[in-house]
């Protein structure tokens, strides 16, 4: 619901109502009760055999359909078609109340657009994520959320060699956004460039070294990325590049990277819209002077297939989302991991703001890939592999 700025002011006590301003209240509140069921087996011979072990767990969760947030959002028009705009967005754990306005992680932006286009200031959705949402009929949310972006984060495979994981999956902080202007004849992009903030030190060698010898990171956290498409009617096909520094050690001379290219399209027939998406990143560890036993890094390829179809209020969600880790193991007899899902949903709107959800997901997993649906972390060690997980959330959301 809209509410003028004067009324903010009144509220809070404090500010300077400004003319042709706009500021508005906004969330989503979605709550779900949720089952998860995460089963390793021991696949060692038969004398050996000693079963499988499952973790089960059912839950009050939030954000199965849409992420729960409260946002606060305002524009002043500046003249000649400039404006300047900010954006406070907070996630809330509706289910137990313990994450609600204390930290804007969401998103927390200022810009100022015009016919130029747009610049943004703050935390703000990375390009190479959007993507892995605006082409998954289950928008990256809740037990049906592809493969692709759950494994976006390479820590789901019992290691990767030592390279770090990857911090700019979803959001990046301190980033500097350019967004092309709407008015484009249908294409539309994105560029963003996140700041480190890391501290460095010249000569290097004074670099603070922690009580385990490990030198304080001065690189990561960088972010650099990319996405361009196009949208028109019924198709909208899109391309990202994002570059993420995840880590590094000024002592070995080590630098950690999450390069990530993605490719996806969707298209509304009417009675079916269909989607898809290519995705590949690689996570790999730089190193100033290459020593012998230099990890080579892993690679993940991965593809999504979806679908919805209106059924008069309601519609049904479906997708097929698959992984494969390539860990570059010269000489190994070791398949390498992978892993499949199958998700499928169903939505009852009630009205525009207010919707009933139903899904149900499974996920396959081979070769020492760990990739949940949710809930506890399989048990995965020298005698019990990660094989099965599912889980189902039925929940309500409402938007305001």
């Amino acid at each position: 619901m809209k509410k003028p700025l004067f009324a903010l002011i009144t509220l809070t006590g404090c500010g300077i109502a400004l003319a042709q301003s706009s500021v508005t209240l906004f969330g989503v509140v979605d709550a779900s009760v949720s089952g998860y069921s995460n089963r390793s087996n021991d696949e060692r011979a038969v004398l050996l055999h000693q079963g499988s072990v499952k973790l089960s767990r059912t839950a009050l969760s939030n954000s199965g359909y849409n992420p729960s947030r409260l946002g606060f959002r305002g524009t002043e028009d500046l003249g000649g078609g400039l404006a300047a705009s900010f954006w406070f967005e907070a996630p809330m754990t509706n289910d137990d109340g313990a994450t609600g306005v204390s930290s804007f992680t969401r998103r927390s932006t200022v810009s100022l657009s015009g016919g130029f286009g747009e610049i943004r200031l703050g935390r703000d959705y990375t390009p190479t994520f959007w993507s892995n949402a605006v082409f998954d009929p289950f928008g990256a949310n809740g037990v049906g959320t592809n493969l692709i972006h759950s494994a976006n984060n390479f820590n789901v495979t019992g290691g990767t060699g030592g390279v770090a994981g990857n911090p700019n999956v979803l959001r990046a902080s301190n980033s500097i956004g350019y967004f092309l202007p709407p008015n484009l004849s249908g294409f539309y992009g994105q560029l963003q460039y996140a700041f480190h903030e890391q501290t460095k030190y010249d000569p290097g060698t004074s670099t603070p070294v922690n009580a385990l010898g490990v030198a304080a990171p001065t690189r990561a956290g960088r972010y650099v990325g990319g996405r361009f498409g196009y949208a028109d009617g019924a198709l909208d096909v899109a391309v990202a590049y994002g570059n993420s520094t995840s880590g590094d050690q000024f002592y070995l001379g080590t630098t950690d990277s999450v390069k990530t290219m993605n490719l996806g399209a969707s298209y509304d027939f009417g009675p079916v819209k269909l989607f898809g998406e290519l995705s590949h990143s690689k996570s790999s560890r730089n190193f100033a002077v290459t020593p012998m036993a230099a990890t080579s890094g892993i690679d993940l390829g991965g593809y999504l297939l979806g679908v919805t179809v209106p059924i008069g209020a309601g519609l049904v969600r479906a997708s097929y989302s698959r992984v494969h880790y390539d860990r570059n193991l010269p000489f190994t007899l070791l398949d390498d991991p992978k892993a499949s899902k199958l998700s499928l949903g169903y939505v009852y709107n009630l009205s525009k703001r207010t919707a009933l959800y139903a899904t149900i997901a499974r996920v396959s997993n081979r070769n020492g890939a760990a990739l949940t649906v949710g809930g506890a972390a399989f048990i995965s060690n020298a005698v019990f592999t990660p094989r099965l997980s599912r889980g189902y959330d039925l929940g309500i959301r409402h938007a305001f």
